[in-house]
C-alpha cells in the first residue's frame, strides 16, 4: 500500500498513517496541493490529509477536496502532542525563536506568549524539526512531534505544550476509486458536496429534507467557487449510510436544489465520535 502525504518524515501525517497502516509505503510531498494529485493520477496511492483541528478549526484543505474529488475511504481521529525540540542541551532560557506550521504555532500560543517566544512559520512540524537540527543555532527551537526529535537528533526541552491536553486532528485518507463498505450494523459517515441553485432561501429549502427525515448533519461548511464571492460550494456529513432510506430520501430531496452534487464518500465512523 502507497500512502502520500504532506511534509517529511517525523510529520503527524506520515505518524497517523503508519498507525493505521504500519507496513505501507510512504511518498512525502512539499504541499497538499502535490498529495491530492499524487492520489488523483495513480489508483495505486492514497493520500492522508489532516482536515480539521479539535482546537484550531479547519486546517484549510477544502479548496482541494473540491477540485479534486477524491473518494473518502475512512477518517481516524489522531492525537497532536506537541513538544518543544532544541539542540542537545538547550533551555527553554535560551530559546527566542520558534518554528512550525502555522497550526502548531496556533496550537500552542499559550505557551509561546507565555515564554516571549517568536513566532516563524514553516511548511510544516517536522520540517521545523530538520531545519534547527541542521541549523545548529542554540536560541532556536522547533514545535514538531516526539518522532521528530528522535529522527533529527533534538532534545525534548518541553513536552506536551499544546494548549489543550485532548488535541486531536482529523485525518481523511482518500483515493481515486470509488469503493464503500456495505451497510451492516455499524455506524457510518456519509460525505459530500454540493452547490445549490441561485434563488431565495435555497439553503433552508435544500436543508428541510434531514430535517423531515431526522438525519444528523455532522458538518456543513461554506466555500466560495473559484473567483466568485457569490457563488458557494457546501462540503457536508452525515450520520448515516447512503443506503439507508431515510438518507436516500435526504439527499434526493437536496438534489431538487442543487447544480452540482457529488458524493465523496461512504466510511465507517470513527470510534473516537462515542467519546
Amino acid at each position: 500500500m502507497k500512502i502520500a502525504y504532506q511534509g517529511i518524515k517525523g510529520s503527524y501525517s506520515e505518524s497517523c498513517a503508519k498507525e493505521l497502516y504500519p507496513d505501507c509505503m510512504m511518498i512525502s510531498c512539499k504541499t497538499f496541493d502535490d498529495v491530492f494529485k499524487k492520489a488523483n493520477e495513480d489508483d495505486q496511492v492514497m493520500a492522508i490529509i489532516p482536515e480539521s483541528n479539535r482546537t484550531t478549526g479547519n486546517i484549510g484543505v477544502e479548496y482541494l477536496i473540491f477540485k479534486y474529488r477524491l473518494n473518502i475511504y475512512k477518517e481516524k481521529f489522531y492525537p497532536i502532542n506537541h513538544h518543544l525540540l532544541a539542540l542537545p542541551g538547550s533551555k527553554i532560557q535560551d530559546i527566542q525563536n520558534v518554528y512550525s506550521h502555522s497550526q502548531g504555532l496556533s496550537q500552542c500560543s499559550n505557551f509561546i506568549k507565555k515564554n516571549n517566544l517568536i513566532e516563524n512559520v514553516r511548511a510544516d512540524t517536522a520540517g521545523s524539526a530538520k531545519y534547527i537540527s541542521e541549523a545548529k543555532i542554540k536560541s532556536e527551537a522547533a514545535i514538531a512531534s516526539k518522532e521528530s526529535a528522535k529522527i533529527y537528533n533534538l532534545e525534548i526541552i518541553s513536552s506536551d505544550i499544546q494548549d489543550e491536553k485532548g488535541n486531536v486532528t482529523r485525518f481523511l485518507l482518500m483515493g481515486k476509486s470509488v469503493k464503500q463498505p456495505p451497510l451492516k450494523k455499524e455506524k457510518y459517515i456519509t460525505s459530500f458536496l454540493f452547490k445549490l441553485k441561485s434563488k431565495p432561501a435555497a439553503l433552508y429549502s435544500a436543508l428541510s429534507g434531514f430535517a423531515i427525515q431526522g438525519v444528523n448533519l455532522t458538518k456543513l461548511q461554506s466555500y466560495p467557487e473559484k473567483n466568485s464571492f457569490s457563488s458557494y460550494f457546501f462540503l457536508c456529513d452525515l450520520d448515516g449510510h447512503i443506503e439507508e432510506p431515510k438518507v436516500q430520501k435526504s439527499l434526493e430531496e437536496l438534489g431538487l436544489h442543487c447544480e452540482d452534487f457529488h458524493v465523496l464518500g461512504v466510511f465507517i465512523s470513527d470510534k473516537f465520535r462515542d467519546k
